[in-house]
């Protein structure tokens, strides 16, 4: 059974001072605090470091040839941790209309996503929508 959180003990990467910590896996977990207080070492070059370099090191030594040789965090262990992903990290655009999903750039990575493993429903009764046949609509019109 996968462990419910991800555990970083010992964290000193940048401005982080000897950080243990727990964050639970398969939630949405915001990391908030004061201007310099190392949300983005902790995010960024602790969490996402780490678990892109894991996911490089379980590639083939061939495939690895291609991509550059990544450091570890300055952490004494974390455990837990899945390969990760991470959205560009920048100041919001000027269209007020933008979304996070816009804003971020994961937009079409979500609409390929749900287009792959959503379930439409009728927006009036709930109910799922199915595919048909031009015979059946044919007939049922």
């Amino acid at each position: 059974m996968p462990a419910q959180v991800i555990k970083i003990s010992g964290a000193r990467q940048h401005n982080l001072k000897n950080l243990h910590v727990e964050i639970p896996r398969e939630k949405l977990v915001v990391i908030t605090g004061l201007s310099g207080s190392g949300k983005s070492s902790l995010a960024f070059d602790t969490l996402y470091a780490e678990g892109q370099r894991r996911y490089v090191e379980s590639l083939s030594a061939y495939a690895r040839q291609f991509l550059d040789q990544m450091e570890k965090p300055d952490v004494d262990f974390i455990e837990g941790l899945s390969p990760a992903i991470a959205i560009e990290q920048r100041s919001a655009g000027g269209n007020p209309r933008s979304t996070i999903a816009t804003a971020t750039e994961i937009y079409d990575y979500l609409r390929v996503l749900f287009s792959a493993v959503g379930q439409p429903h009728d927006p009036l009764t709930g109910r799922p929508l199915s595919r048909q046949t031009p015979q059946h609509i044919v007939e049922h019109r």
